[in-house]
């Protein structure tokens, strides 16, 4: 660290003295770091910055329906039994994106989904409740 310290000292002073204080001997080295110290000065120099990439275009809007489950349009459907036209027919009049058939002691998840439809089924497969979420 010190000896860094002096070169630089020595560098400076060589540059402002202007090669008169040192001797012929010395001249060419201390040359040879004022070259040598000028590149790893601009080496170091700091670069212009990199522009930033310019942002992605935001994706088009989208356009997907907004579903919101009404369960007084699905009471209809309690003790029928399920089919694929009856569940259409439950989607339809409750406003409801998904229809989820919950069979006895199946495992289901807690979320909630508002636009979902719950429709719980007995061992014959009738309707004996429905909910949203």
């Amino acid at each position: 660290m010190a000896r860094g310290y002096i070169t630089s000292h020595s560098l400076i002073l060589f540059i402002l003295t202007g090669f008169r204080e040192f001797e012929v001997k010395k001249k060419y080295p201390t040359l040879l770091m004022t070259v040598a110290g000028a590149a790893l000065v601009a080496g170091c120099a700091a670069s212009a910055p990199v522009p930033a990439p310019a942002p992605a275009p935001a994706p088009a809007a989208r356009t997907e329906p907004v579903y919101q489950c009404n369960v007084d349009g699905a009471r209809f459907a309690v003790g029928q039994p399920l089919t694929p036209q009856l569940e259409a027919a439950v989607r339809a009049r409750s406003g409801a994106g998904i229809v989820r058939t919950l069979k006895p002691g199946e495992a289901v998840t807690m979320e909630f989904n508002g636009g979902r439809l719950n429709l719980h089924v007995d061992a014959r497969n009738r309707v004996t409740e429905v909910g949203c979420g």
